[in-house]
C-alpha cells in the first residue's frame, strides 16, 4: 500500500510517514500536543517550507559551499533557509526599550504556583500512592511509577503556572495549598491528582533589567518568523506547492 501524500512542495512528495517521523523526534509532551490536527498541520507547513528552501538551495548552489558542508550536514534544509533568509536579522536595544515602554501591561506577572503532580485513574489508587509517599517514597519516584501524565517522566514537575492555565479544581487546590505538603486526591475531568506545591509567587511588575534579554530574544524570533513566512510565500509562488486533503 502506497504512503498517503499530504502535499507536494517544489516537486517533493511529503508523505504521512515523513510527517510522523518528524513528530516522533519531538519531546513526549509536544508529541501529545501535536496529535491535534491543527498542530499537526503547523508541522506540515514547516516541512513544506523546508523543501522549498531546499529547492532554492539547490538552484543557487548553496549546498556546494564549504561552510555549508562543514557545519550542518545533517540539517541541510534548515541551514539553507538560515543562510538564505534569517541569518542577518537583528533586533536593536532601542527596539527592545521601545517595546517595553509601549507595552507595560505585558510585564506584570500574576500570582503563580510551582507544583508537581501525580495523575491516576482512580481515587483508591490515588490514596494508595499518597500512603506510600507518607511512608517515605519520594514524590518524584511515585510520579514516575504511577502517573499517567507525561510530566511523570520528570517526577511530575509542572513548573510555574498562573491562574487560568489549569482546570478550576486543580487550580484552587494548588493555589490554596501549603508549600511542601502533598494535597489530594483532587478530582478533575482527567482523573485524580496528588499535588505537591513547591513555591508561591506573588503578583509583581517586572523591571526592564529583568526582562531585557528574554524580550530581545522574543522580538528577534518574531522578526525571523515574519521574514521566514514572507520568503516561503514568495518561494511557493516561484516553485509551486500543492496541498492535498
Amino acid at each position: 500500500m502506497s504512503e498517503k501524500i499530504l502535499a507536494v512542495s517544489a516537486g517533493h512528495e511529503i508523505t504521512e510517514k515523513e510527517l510522523n517521523d518528524l513528530i516522533a523526534n519531538y519531546p513526549p509532551e509536544q508529541q501529545i500536543y501535536l496529535s491535534n490536527p491543527n498542530a499537526k498541520q503547523e508541522v506540515l507547513e514547516q516541512l513544506i517550507g523546508f523543501h522549498l528552501f531546499s529547492k532554492m538551495a539547490e538552484e543557487e548552489q548553496i549546498k556546494e559551499s564549504r561552510e555549508y558542508k562543514e557545519t550542518l550536514a545533517k540539517m541541510e534544509n534548515e541551514l539553507a533557509s538560515h543562510m538564505a533568509v534569517i541569518e542577518n536579522v537583528t533586533v536593536s536595544d532601542d527596539e527592545v526599550t521601545a517595546y517595553f515602554k509601549e507595552n507595560p501591561e505585558q510585564f506584570i506577572t500574576d500570582a503563580q504556583v510551582k507544583a508537581k503532580h501525580i495523575l491516576v485513574d482512580g481515587e483508591e489508587l490515588a490514596k494508595q500512592v499518597a500512603e506510600e509517599i507518607a511512608a517515605g517514597k519520594s514524590f518524584e519516584e511515585a510520579a514516575k511509577e504511577y502517573s499517567t501524565c507525561p510530566s511523570g517522566e520528570k517526577g511530575g514537575d509542572l513548573g510555574y503556572f498562573g491562574k487560568g492555565q489549569m482546570v478550576p479544581e486543580f487550580e484552587q487546590a494548588a493555589f490554596s495549598g501549603e508549600a511542601g505538603k502533598v494535597i489530594g486526591p483532587v478530582q478533575t475531568q482527567f482523573g485524580y491528582h496528588l499535588i505537591l506545591v513547591e513555591d508561591h509567587r506573588e503578583k509583581k511588575t517586572l523591571s526592564f533589567a529583568e526582562v531585557k534579554d528574554q524580550l530581545k530574544e522574543k522580538l528577534l524570533q518574531q522578526k525571523k518568523q515574519k521574514v521566514y513566512a514572507d520568503t516561503v510565500k514568495k518561494l511557493e509562488e516561484k516553485y509551486g506547492v500543492e496541498r492535498r486533503n
